[in-house]
């Protein structure tokens, strides 16, 4: 596990209606919130890689199923270059996780069309962001190898 990132475990209350679950409380979510942002991803598609110098992340995957992959790309962590790979979305156990600063994320869209909601704890600013190429050479990763459901 990379140091920092937390995996929250969520319930939802079920009913003949349907469900209702809490992403997330003020209490869990102690970075405060800059934005939250929306976006809906196709089947095959990778978004990968993006990180932030500063801000913290949380993100929750509606609908749709991705493989949700993480880097440590902070040099002074005991876990720098560590990968940490997991699905999230429908059928699986529902959660959301947060990653701070310098951990970048990436995914791979394996069914949908997938919604996912990004808060983070600052707004949108492109001197924080950190974008590599998904298949960047330091980072020993093979998104290509994982396949679609």
């Amino acid at each position: 596990m990379i140091n920092g990132v937390s995996i929250i475990d969520l319930t939802s209350h079920l009913d003949y209606r349907g469900f209702f679950r809490e992403i997330s409380r003020t209490c869990n979510l102690e970075m405060g919130i800059g934005q939250i942002s929306h976006s809906l991803v196709y089947p095959g598609v990778i978004k990968a890689w993006h990180g932030h110098n500063e801000q913290t992340q949380l993100n929750y995957v509606v609908n749709g199923v991705i493989r949700s992959v993480l880097y440590d790309n902070r040099k002074d962590s005991t876990t720098y270059k560590e990968i940490m790979e997991f699905l999230v979305g429908d059928n699986q156990k529902p959660i959301a996780y947060v990653f701070p600063p310098k951990v970048l994320h990436g995914y791979k869209c394996l069914s949908g069309p997938m919604n996912i909601i990004y808060v983070t704890s600052g707004i949108y600013d492109i001197k924080d962001g950190i974008r590599l190429k998904y298949n960047e050479p330091y980072i020993d990763y093979d998104w290509l190898k994982i396949e679609i459901i």
